[in-house]
């Protein structure tokens, strides 16, 4: 039996005494305290302030579209973009098993109901088949999730939304400049909606952005956001809204982050292939980049043959002081959606066999390879 091995069979719960390599962690190298300083010594560090209104235009510009407006986090982005499509009770909205509970959440909020398609075996995104399966005479949206960075295949959903009249949400959390066909996401449809989570490509600790080209949708997502407070009356409410503002501190770390993206990007891309290359002759398959994609990695995603075998390849890296991650566990199998059975087999088989691998900015070829070399002496013990 080996040290691990032995390690593994003392407890189940056995942690390392450090985590050598977190499966993520923001890079904060760029203008973040300056700007934040910068807050504090104008003392706008809520809701107003200069931060705000240039993070806003500057993040439009960079996904291509006209009109941007920071949220304080990415579930209420998704929020907002139902309210503001008019998405309430008795409409259907479809939305992939295969992704974090979040996409599909707000639509349970607006008195909605989430109708769940499977995956494509290849790209692991939302199956537009699928999605043409599902529609019915209620459904009113899509809610497309470009899973993981890599994006979906918009010429077919745009084409299905376009031919059922259907409004189309993009939930780009983890695809922060990712592109299809060379036009970046959250372009696509009618509203786009991005997460600035600390394990995002960028990241404000919280917060989110929700991007349109319509200025009534713009003007609206706005209004909601802001207490719903009329447009020409000062403190005035005419529609039922939230306070699901970003603050200026937020503002101004995501401005820093946002002048870095494209190195972000870069980097993570140059990372996944290391691995890709590092463990090209193991039993494991890479979510690779499709063909006219732009796959922006922000989790280095793999499967194993089975189960059984990822479990024990994550604690194996973990007592070795690395973390990961499993893959999500599909939507239609938690609890508070179990109640209407259905079976998506794709998304399930690959929710059990994924993982996430380290993929943050930081680190290095060598630190890739010492991954790795943990992961091939786990298969050669096997």
């Amino acid at each position: 039996m080996t040290d691990s091995e032995i390690l593994m069979d003392k407890t189940n719960d056995l942690k390392p005494k450090s985590m050598k390599y977190p499966v993520y962690q923001p890079s904060l190298t760029g203008n973040e305290k300056k700007y934040v300083n910068e807050c504090l010594d104008s003392t706008w560090i809520s809701s107003k302030g200069k931060f705000l209104g240039e993070f806003e235009d500057k993040f439009a510009k960079f996904i291509g579209v006209d009109y941007a407006t920071s949220v304080c986090n990415g579930t209420v982005a998704v929020h907002l973009a139902l309210l503001a499509l008019g998405i309430g009770e008795g409409d259907e909205v479809i939305v992939p098993t295969f992704t974090y509970i979040a996409s599909a959440n707000p639509v349970l909020v607006v008195n909605a109901k989430p109708v769940f398609v499977d995956s494509l075996e290849d790209t692991w995104q939302m199956d537009p088949r699928d999605i043409e399966a599902k529609i019915t005479d209620k459904t009113k949206a899509i809610v497309v999730v470009h899973l993981y960075g890599h994006p979906c295949d918009m010429d077919e959903i745009m084409k299905i939304a376009k031919k059922h009249d259907l409004y189309v949400i993009e939930d780009c959390a983890e695809a922060i400049g990712t592109k299809y066909k060379n036009q970046t996401v959250g372009s696509f449809g009618d509203i786009g909606c991005f997460s600035f989570f600390g394990n995002k490509t960028m990241t404000c600790g919280e917060g989110g952005m929700v991007v349109t080209n319509d200025a009534t949708l713009a003007d609206r997502l706005r209004r909601y956001k802001n207490q719903g407070n009329a447009k020409y009356r000062e403190y005035w409410n005419d529609i039922l809204g939230f306070n699901y503002r970003m603050t200026n501190i937020q503002a101004a770390i995501g401005l820093a982050q946002l002048e870095q993206v494209e190195t972000f990007i870069s980097k993570k891309r140059q990372i996944a292939q290391w691995y890709m290359e590092e463990l090209k002759d193991l039993p494991l398959e890479f979510n690779r980049e499709g063909k006219d994609m732009f796959h922006t990695y922000w989790m280095v995603s793999c499967l194993v043959k089975k189960a059984t075998l990822r479990d024990e390849l994550r604690e194996y890296l973990k007592i070795n002081g690395i973390e990961t991650r499993p893959t999500f566990y599909p939507i239609h199998t938690m609890p508070v959606y179990v109640h209407e059975f259905s079976k998506h087999k794709v998304a399930e088989n690959i929710a059990l066999r994924g993982m996430n691998l380290p993929s943050y900015p930081a680190l290095e070829y060598k630190d890739v390879v010492e991954i790795c070399s943990v992961i091939r002496k786990f298969f050669e013990e096997k």
